[in-house]
C-alpha cells in the first residue's frame, strides 16, 4: 500500500506540470537543470540504467530505481515510462523522504 504514495505524488506532479516523463524528455531536463529528482523504472534497460545515472552523477541530481515501466507510466496516465523528471524541489524531497522510507 505504501508503494502507492510515490506513484500518487508523481500524479500530483504531474498534473501540476511539475514533471517529465519519458527518456528524451527526462535527459533534456536533466541538461537543462530544471529536474530535481529522477527515477528510473527498475525494468529499464541497463544502457537506459546507466545513462541516467552516469548524467545525474554529473549534474548532482538524486536518482532512484523504483518501480516499473507500467507502473510509473501508470502513475502519470502515460503508456510505458522508463524514466521521470521531478522539477518541483518541493514535491522532489517529499518524494526522496517516501523512497528513502520505503528501502528501510
Amino acid at each position: 500500500m505504501k508503494q502507492n504514495k510515490v506513484y500518487s505524488l508523481l500524479g500530483i506532479a504531474m498534473r501540476g506540470r511539475n514533471l517529465v516523463s519519458g527518456e528524451f524528455q527526462t535527459m533534456e531536463a536533466i541538461k537543462k537543470g530544471s529536474v530535481m529528482l529522477v527515477i528510473i523504472a527498475e525494468d529499464a534497460s541497463d544502457n537506459t540504467t546507466k545513462q541516467f545515472t552516469d548524467k545525474c552523477a554529473y549534474y548532482k541530481i538524486p536518482v532512484f530505481c523504483y518501480g516499473t515501466k507500467e507502473l510509473l507510466g501508470r502513475a502519470v496516465g502515460k503508456d510505458l515510462r522508463s524514466s521521470v523528471g521531478v522539477c518541483d524541489a518541493g514535491l522532489a524531497d517529499v518524494i526522496v523522504k517516501q523512497l528513502k522510507e520505503e528501502e528501510r
